[in-house]
């Protein structure tokens, strides 16, 4: 890298890739398809990757006559302890811990011997410490191969990092400063680099070169194995589903190069977070801490780091979801000393502006909002204007809330996507459980099917709806409980490391279709 460049502030400006990519399924017609995200994916070093059981789940997705893989979002995940993947150290780049080392390998970066399993890497769950460690090492050890190889010569590293160099000079400069603190907040970093000094900058470039050529390395890993799942997904006819969070964390690279575009001191710490006020799941409301925008900045831009964080979604997925869509008419805004939740208030976003200036650039694009909790005619206008199908969700059909009756099947437009629950909730099985009796009974009326067959009720009751798009959690479809669930909200610890830990076999593949057929989602 020319170290001139370091010091730039631009906004993100992502190359698309030269051959344009076809959309493989839109939300126009009926479609099915499965949610889980990439870690829980099973495999021999520790959580899912990109590897040869992603590949195999694209086959069973085939079989069953599914149109959609959906994922969480696929960027690094969060400090400790959460690990959230919504709490991402950049909304432009890939994680790592995604690369599959069996792939590397086959590519001569390691050898069999790197990849033999440790202490500490379960089948079962995601033992994130562990498995971030084991595969930081071998990615380091597939680094020095691929440089002492002048892999870094070579034409589509170059390409690649010429092409995305406005994301990943920023990204990687970030990480390697990260490393070289020990992992302290770039708040606590010296004032000239937390700053973003140009004297400093080139300083940081000339000193971390390696460290930086790493990181970018680590994401061309990536990127080429993101590429290869992608086409495989593609021949079979599976469109992949992103997410995209709406806010960024504090800790990223993002607020750190565009400091700004958010509400920040002069020492970089939030005047106000992110958040959600008292609701049905969580009486004091949640705190979340992201830093809130500063809207007359991305105004005064014309939303070009909103169009550039599409734009890259655009690239890796054939579809988004939208996380959190009513943050596009208002945010709950925390002040960012306080204590709880319940002191925010709300504060209008620009929505309007800021998908039209998407749609100029990138056109009609299928997306999901997930629309969920307090929804107002403000975000039923907006999500309308941009044709965008809604989030239903079958579990909540049964509860007591005035919105209840959206959520049950034989209310869905076609215009919509259907899930039976989604990662913040309790899976199907787990959930009927704890309903009381008299609910369970509510349900099973509607169903018409079986306690042990709950599971597979709930899907038929969705398949069978108007809904174009039907979505469900691998763990519906096997009729897992609590236990498997993804996350409990306002908690720390102990989610998003649910691992599927068995082969999927072929009379669940066969059913699947044959409901898909049903209903005339194949």
């Amino acid at each position: 890298m020319d170290v001139k460049q370091a010091p730039q502030v631009n906004i993100y400006l992502f190359q698309m890739p030269k051959e344009n990519k076809k959309i493989v399924h839109d939300f126009s017609t009926r479609s099915s398809g499965i949610l889980l995200h990439l870690t829980s994916l099973p495999g021999k070093h520790g959580s899912g990757d990109l590897g040869p059981e992603a590949h195999e789940f694209i086959r069973f997705l085939a079989k069953s006559g599914q149109s959609w893989w959906q994922m969480l979002p696929a960027g690094p995940p969060g400090n400790p302890p959460s690990f959230s993947p919504y709490d991402s150290v950049s909304s432009f780049a890939g994680s790592p811990w995604m690369i599959s080392l069996d792939k590397l390998a086959s590519n001569g970066l390691l050898t069999p011997a790197d990849i033999k399993p440790e202490a500490g890497l379960t089948n079962s769950r995601v033992n994130f410490p562990c498995v971030l460690s084991y595969r930081g090492k071998r990615l380091k050890k597939a680094y020095s191969e691929f440089r002492l190889g002048k892999g870094k010569d070579s034409p589509e590293y170059k390409r690649f990092c010429r092409e995305n160099a406005s994301w990943l000079d920023d990204y990687s400069l970030y990480m390697a400063l990260q490393d070289e603190s020990g992992g302290k907040p770039w708040t606590r970093w010296d004032h000239e680099l937390r700053s973003r000094n140009p004297e400093a900058l080139h300083k940081a470039f000339r000193r971390l070169t390696d460290e930086i050529e790493r990181h970018r390395f680590m994401q061309f890993e990536f990127d080429r194995q993101w590429s290869g799942l992608t086409a495989n997904a593609h021949k079979s006819g599976i469109g992949i589903i992103g997410d995209l969070p709406i806010f960024a964390a504090h800790h990223s690279a993002d607020v750190w190069s565009h400091q700004e575009l958010f509400r920040l001191d002069r020492k970089g710490m939030p005047l106000s977070v992110s958040g959600y006020p008292p609701d049905r799941f969580n009486p004091d409301g949640q705190m979340w801490g992201h830093p809130q925008y500063n809207w007359k900045e991305h105004l005064a831009t014309g939303f070009e780091w909103w169009v550039s964080r599409f734009e890259r979604m655009s690239a890796l997925f054939d579809a988004v979801r939208i996380d959190h869509f009513l943050g596009f008419t208002r945010t709950w805004s925390i002040p960012g000393r306080a204590a709880s939740a319940s002191k925010g208030r709300w504060v209008k976003s620009p929505g309007e502006e800021l998908l039209t200036a998407v749609r100029q650039k990138l056109g009609q694009q299928p997306m999901i909002a997930e629309d969920l909790g307090h929804v107002t005619d403000a975000d039923i206008r907006l999500r309308e204007m941009f044709d965008m199908p809604p989030m239903r969700i079958f579990q909540f059909g049964f509860g007591s809330e005035a919105d209840s009756a959206l959520h049950l099947p034989h209310n869905y437009n076609r215009l919509c996507a259907a899930y039976t629950c989604n990662h913040d909730m309790n899976n199907i099985a787990g959930w009927f459980r704890k309903l009381t009796p008299a609910r369970r009974r509510q349900v099973l009326m509607y169903t018409g099917g079986s306690p042990e067959t709950i599971h597979l009720d709930s899907i038929r009751a969705l398949l069978s709806s108007p809904a174009n798009v039907t979505i469900f959690p691998l763990q519906d479809i096997l009729g897992l409980g609590t236990r498997a669930r993804m996350n409990i909200p306002g908690t720390l610890h102990n989610n998003w490391a649910w691992r599927l830990n068995s082969k999927l076999d072929n009379e669940t593949a066969k059913l699947l279709h044959s409901y898909c057929k049903l209903f005339d989602r194949v």
